[in-house]
């Protein structure tokens, strides 16, 4: 069994736990590309047998995500799952639609982010959320990325709580988002709910819950996305002589002319464009 499948996650359970979960039924290799938090739902794309071999073509998607605001509350973690270290009164004016859109368009483009202390990020091979449980202090140097995209869905007054979608690139921290656009607007506020819509081209509308699955291996393959899918829209190349000569190429990218490797039989993933000479 090879190739992907696109689970929504549920919440309450770890990325992790999904993994050993479709491991235990397909009893193939699995991994993920790219984790969920607990509290979040949605897209998560594993890959599954030969599948694990496309990972690096996956981890670099753009990805969108639909998130709430919690204003008036700021915890260590930046959404409610953390300690509350700060709470105060939130101005209803604020909450003005047009308001609250000029904000959140204010986000769109490249820029600067500082990823939240309780995240995975390593820092002189330490995660950042070690030194957090620690009580330790750490610099948290600041992270370049892309909005693409945010448009806001819904504004709750009495809950005071803002709802958006947003697209943006790989290594966007959508907690440290809310808490940005909290201080933009005048406030303290941290993220209450996440949705992940979908990580480059596959969307929530092709994934499968562990519910459906139901231990059931055919549910699974019935949902399998093929490798061949995710290399559709690349180019071909045709490869018509059974036998493959290959030279080995040194680590400048030159021929070794005293090696020769013959293979009778090649899966090909992927083919990356290179210049053959340079240093």
């Amino acid at each position: 069994m090879d190739g992907i499948l696109i689970i929504n996650k549920h919440k309450g359970c770890t990325s992790h736990d999904i993994v050993h979960k479709i491991k235990k039924i397909t009893k193939e290799k699995v991994g993920h590309t790219g984790t969920l938090d607990p509290m979040a739902t949605g897209v998560l794309p594993l890959l599954i047998g030969k599948g694990t071999l496309c990972s690096k073509y996956l981890i670099e998607h753009d990805k969108t995500y639909k998130a709430t605001l919690k204003l008036g509350i700021e915890t260590d973690t930046k959404d409610l799952e953390g300690r509350v270290i700060q709470e105060q009164a939130v101005d209803i004016k604020i909450l003005e639609k047009s308001n609250v859109e000029n904000i959140l368009k204010s986000f769109v483009g490249k820029q600067e982010q500082i990823p939240p202390i309780y995240s995975a990020i390593k820092v002189d091979g330490k995660k950042l959320y070690e030194y957090a449980r620690e009580g330790k202090e750490v610099i948290i140097q600041p992270r370049t990325i892309e909005i693409y995209d945010m448009n806001l869905e819904k504004i709750d007054r009495d809950n005071k709580e803002i709802v958006f979608k947003v697209s943006c690139s790989k290594g966007t921290y959508i907690r440290s988002l809310c808490s940005d656009i909290a201080k933009k607007l005048g406030t303290i506020g941290c993220m209450s709910d996440l949705e992940r819509l979908s990580v480059g081209r596959f969307d929530i509308t092709e994934s499968i819950t562990l519910e459906t699955i139901n231990n059931n291996i055919e549910n699974i393959n019935n949902n399998l996305i093929t490798i061949e899918r995710l290399f559709d829209k690349s180019k071909n190349i045709i490869l018509e002589d059974k036998k493959l000569k290959i030279k080995e190429i040194d680590k400048y990218g030159n021929f070794n002319k005293d090696s020769e490797i013959y293979f009778d039989e090649i899966q090909l993933l992927a083919v990356k464009n290179y210049r053959l000479g340079e240093k």
